[in-house]
């Protein structure tokens, strides 16, 4: 008994310190467990946070880019430049894919497929408006581009767009309301079981100096994870408010770049088209400049020897008429490379379409190349059409380099020509014909093909399938536009690796055409006589620094009964006019290095006083460009323009002589 007496006092306390020890663990499990539930809350609300931040900053970058392409396309539809309808159509393609990216992450919030789906659907909505326009600017429909473009701009598309954006920032930023207070309140429980495990600890402390011992340390944990959550929240706080305000300095920053680049861009634009403008000018204006000299000693040699022919040379005339003809045409093609060069709009006229395309053969030969068999076929009986002729004969042109270039290893070309009568609406290409009595023009190769995925591309502005540097992709567009312009159709058949065709429909014109090359014809002289020297008396000084040009004047001159002295400066002419008394008049070129024509003539009027000035120019442009100092004499001065005949310069002479120079 005594023993047992004994072992039990000595057992209590053992049972005690068991149930105490079992208290200690499940509150230190509990407590662990609470702590990395809280922990669990916070870090699901970080990242709740965080993909709230993705969605915002995505919607916020597909509004951006759907504004930048609207401001692309204004540019595009101002300055044509296709380099502005690229920036449209890449921002265009990124909002598409950032509105993938927006729905990727609200893909988990049911809430959100109602107002992506309506956002899908405006912005399908928005490319559709903004296609009118952007496909009138392609074709060069200037005006009609820019009402589109106000038009589609005044729709609400847009500002459903923003508010559906709206809709779904305002959805993410409930869903992250929603989990902070979900966190916050799992931090409060936290805290109330801490504190009720604080004043368990303190009578834990009083049972049992390890349970005690352990209560501290608890508490101590506790206070440490309530000092990190307070920081976190501080942390949050400040972070929210620099995120705030950073992405105003952003936005306003973004704005201000924004206007910079528009106006730098509209810039740029206006400086390369004046660049571009002069360029063409130049070019132009060289060219004709030289080839008219050219033409001048050729014209003026062949009238020349066209005026001593008698009657027994009647086959010897003959050829030089031919080849006055000859040299008249090329004059024509002087006047339609300056109208190609100053970009005439198109100027329609009823075109005899068969003697056209078989002018075009030698052309196309040439430019083809003799690896490319050439074949023509058209209808005898074949119908006009009414349209620009150069247009025409340019898309022709075109086509058939097309066809050159996709049959590198050699091939065969087919162009034909045939009347063609629709009975009822047809489709055609991407448009629909009328009813009607169509030409239909087919250029046809054996070449490559085009591929089945790229060919509803190939009539899009920007797109080719040529080597980088090879092709503009603005080629086909253009023909396009043009037969469009024209109230016709364009279809493109290909099979790859067989060849391709493309088909020009034109509605027939019922009024009457210019079917002969227009070329200035020059009348029959009048039989040679020969004339006295007292028949003109005076005599002319001709100033030309091209001496072929200058011995052609001058022969002809010669031909007319004057005396001639000649100068290649205007420094040599102002000597002779200090010599030679006896000059009546000075003929001289108006572009002319050193001293120009009209320099030459106020000097000389100095020397001479109502000394008669007449001036020859092969120079493009408005003879007033070419003038500098004097050159208001050019407005008050018998122009002669090259290439001229004897006869021309016959009038000219007799009217510069009757024109004297004013007091």
């Amino acid at each position: 008994m005594s023993d047992t007496s004994e072992r039990l006092p000595n057992g209590k306390p053992g049972r005690w310190a068991s149930y105490a020890a079992a208290l200690f663990a499940f509150l230190l499990i509990s407590i662990v467990l609470l702590l990395f539930r809280a922990n669990d809350a916070r870090e699901q609300a970080g990242q709740a946070e965080r993909h709230t931040y993705d969605v915002l900053v995505a919607t916020g970058s597909f509004e951006t880019a759907v504004a930048r392409a609207e401001a692309s396309l204004g540019m595009f539809v101002v300055s044509s430049d296709p380099r502005d309808g690229t920036r449209y159509y890449d921002e265009w393609l990124k909002a598409g894919r950032l509105l993938i990216r927006v729905t990727q992450l609200t893909a988990d919030n049911p809430r959100q497929r109602q107002p992506i789906t309506e956002l899908k659907a405006l912005y399908r909505k928005r490319g559709e408006e903004l296609a009118r326009p952007a496909n009138l600017a392609t074709y060069k429909r200037q005006w009609a581009a820019f009402h589109a473009f106000d038009e589609e701009s005044s729709t609400s598309t847009g500002t459903q767009m923003r508010r559906v954006l709206q809709r779904i920032g305002e959805e993410e930023r409930d869903r992250l309301s929603a989990r902070r207070d979900h966190a916050n309140s799992m931090t409060d429980w936290s805290n109330l079981l801490d504190s009720a495990l604080a004043a368990l600890g303190v009578m834990m402390i009083a049972a049992a100096g390890l349970l005690g011992w352990t209560a501290v340390r608890a508490v101590a944990a506790r206070r440490d994870t309530e000092r990190r959550v307070q920081a976190h929240r501080r942390r949050t706080a400040e972070l929210e408010r620099a995120v705030a305000a950073r992405t105003a300095e952003l936005s306003d920053a973004n704005a201000r770049l924004r206007a910079e680049a528009e106006e730098r861009a509209a810039a740029e634009a206006q400086l390369r088209q004046m660049q571009k403008m002069d360029a063409i000018g130049q070019l132009s204006g060289g060219i004709a400049h030289d080839f008219n000299n050219m033409l001048a000693v050729v014209i003026g040699g062949l009238d020349m020897a066209r005026r001593r022919l008698t009657r027994e040379t009647a086959e010897m005339e003959r050829h030089i008429v031919n080849a006055m003809e000859g040299a008249n045409r090329a004059a024509s093609l002087t006047q339609r490379l300056l109208a190609f060069a100053r970009q005439q709009p198109l100027q329609p006229e009823g075109v005899a379409v068969g003697p056209m395309i078989l002018g075009m053969s030698e052309m196309l030969s040439r430019t083809l190349g003799e690896q490319i068999e050439m074949e023509m076929t058209v209808a005898d009986d074949a119908w006009p059409v009414w349209t620009d002729p150069t247009q025409l004969e340019s898309a022709i042109l075109n086509l058939a380099v097309n066809a050159r270039d996709a049959m590198p290893l050699g091939g065969r070309l087919t162009i034909s020509a045939e009347n063609r009568t629709i009975a009822q609406s047809t489709t055609a290409g991407r448009g629909t014909l009328s009813p009607g009595d169509y030409i239909v023009i087919t250029v046809s190769d054996t070449g490559a093909g085009i591929p089945e995925h790229v060919i509803d591309r190939v009539l899009e502005p920007f797109f080719t399938t040529k080597d980088v540097g090879k092709g503009t992709g603005l080629g086909l567009s253009q023909i396009y536009g043009f037969v469009r312009q024209s109230r016709g159709e364009l279809s493109i058949d290909s099979v790859e690796g067989e060849g391709t065709t493309v088909t020009l429909f034109l509605p027939r014109h019922a009024g009457n055409t210019s079917a002969q090359p227009r070329v200035v014809s020059l009348p029959a002289p009048p039989p040679r006589v020969q004339q006295p020297q007292s028949q003109h008396a005076q005599t002319v000084l001709v100033v030309e620094d091209e001496p072929r040009v200058r011995a052609s004047t001058m022969a002809a001159l010669q031909e007319l009964g004057y005396n001639v002295v000649e100068a290649d400066s205007g420094a040599v002419a102002l000597d002779r006019l200090a010599e030679d008394p006896s000059i009546h008049l000075l003929l001289t070129d108006v572009v002319m290095p050193e001293m120009t024509g009209p320099e030459l003539a106020l000097a000389a009027r100095d020397v001479r006083p109502g000394l008669s000035v007449m001036f020859t120019t092969g120079y493009a442009g408005s003879v007033e460009d070419a003038g500098g100092r004097g050159a208001e004499l050019l407005g008050t001065t018998p122009i002669l323009h090259k290439p001229f005949t004897i006869s021309a310069l016959e009038a000219k002479v007799r009217e510069a002589m009757g024109h004297r120079a004013a007091a």
